[in-house]
């Protein structure tokens, strides 16, 4: 008996089959922005771990590179 009423509120896979997996147009959209979102995410990551590891040796780091001499 017990185990009917704990089974009909329903799990988390259960609200997630609901909300998102019954309809293929929600689940396509679903999977694309998460995969955008994602890749977002994790560009945003690596970046700044590679800024993080090469501080002084970009080329945007370099005093000499990159900049005009003045005319004076």
């Amino acid at each position: 008996m017990e185990y009917s009423s704990r089974r009909s509120q329903g799990g988390l896979f259960e609200g997630l089959y609901r909300v998102i997996m019954r309809r293929n147009s929600v689940y396509i959209t679903f999977i694309v922005a998460g995969a955008f979102l994602g890749e977002r995410a994790v560009d945003y990551g690596v970046k700044k771990l590679w800024e993080y590891n090469n501080v002084g040796k970009r080329y945007e780091d370099i005093p000499v590179l990159g900049q005009r001499q003045s005319e004076e």
